[in-house]
């Protein structure tokens, strides 16, 4: 790409978000996809973001791999894959506003759906996760990551439903969107959205990215477990709203 010094401002800022995003504000990854969305075609984008966000997930594995639940990523996994299939055929059919109205009125509907279940515990009824719960935000985490790069926001909302606390919150998203992402990049080659050109690019904002997940490391002891949540709810809605709104 050509960019202006403003561009590559951006393009900085942006891949800064991106390692931000994987180790201390959760439901932030949006700001970095509407940023690289900005700067090139958004399905260009969708490849271009994907090596950058596997770096900030080695970043994310490393530091809090120790606190992972497996139980709650084995009941996502066959999901996903299936999800992620769904939306590689999506990809040649949608285009970019088609793709961004579904991925935000499914992002919208979720935070909905965790308010009211918030709501429904305050007055003293169930507010058990149903079985549905996993297989549906699995399936739709898989195609809003390859459509968008948007399951972050489906993640974090899939999560706080859980109850975990945040080290768990941030150890057993880091290693499921490690494992997504890489199983992601046979559909983006495939799709030629990763391309040597966009590889070298993505080693100039690289560092970059390793310093926003290091520097996410000192933000996540620093911030309370109910703002961590308000947090992580606040910029999932952001998100919807963001894409919906175009």
């Amino acid at each position: 790409m050509n960019l202006d010094a403003g561009g590559w401002g951006l393009a900085v800022f942006a891949a800064l978000i991106v390692g931000l995003s994987k180790t201390g504000v959760p439901g932030i990854g949006m700001l970095f996809v509407a940023i690289f969305a900005n700067l090139m075609p958004t399905r260009q984008a969708s490849g271009f973001v994907l090596p950058l966000l596997l770096c900030g997930d080695l970043v994310a594995v490393y530091t809090y791999r120790q606190h992972t639940e497996w139980k709650h990523l084995w009941r996502l996994f066959p999901w996903t894959a299936a999800g992620v299939g769904l939306g590689a055929l999506a990809l040649g059919r949608l285009d970019n506003r088609q793709a961004q109205l579904l991925v935000g009125g499914i992002i919208l509907a979720l935070v909905t759906l965790h308010l009211l279940r918030k709501f429904g515990a305050a007055r003293g009824e169930s507010s058990a996760p149903g079985p549905v719960l996993a297989p549906t935000v699995g399936v739709l985490a898989g195609f809003t990551t390859l459509v968008a790069n948007a399951a972050g926001s489906l993640m974090a909302i899939y999560l706080l439903a859980m109850r975990l606390p945040k080290l768990a919150f941030v150890g057993t998203s880091s290693v499921f969107f490690l494992l997504l992402n890489l199983f992601k990049v046979p559909f983006m080659v495939g799709l030629g959205l990763i391309t040597l050109d966009s590889l070298r690019f993505n080693l100039l904002l690289a560092p970059v990215v390793l310093a926003g997940a290091w520097f996410g490391r000192w933000v996540l002891p620093r911030v309370s477990q109910t703002w961590f949540e308000r947090l992580a709810l606040f910029f999932s809605a952001a998100a919807g709203l963001k894409l919906l709104i175009g």
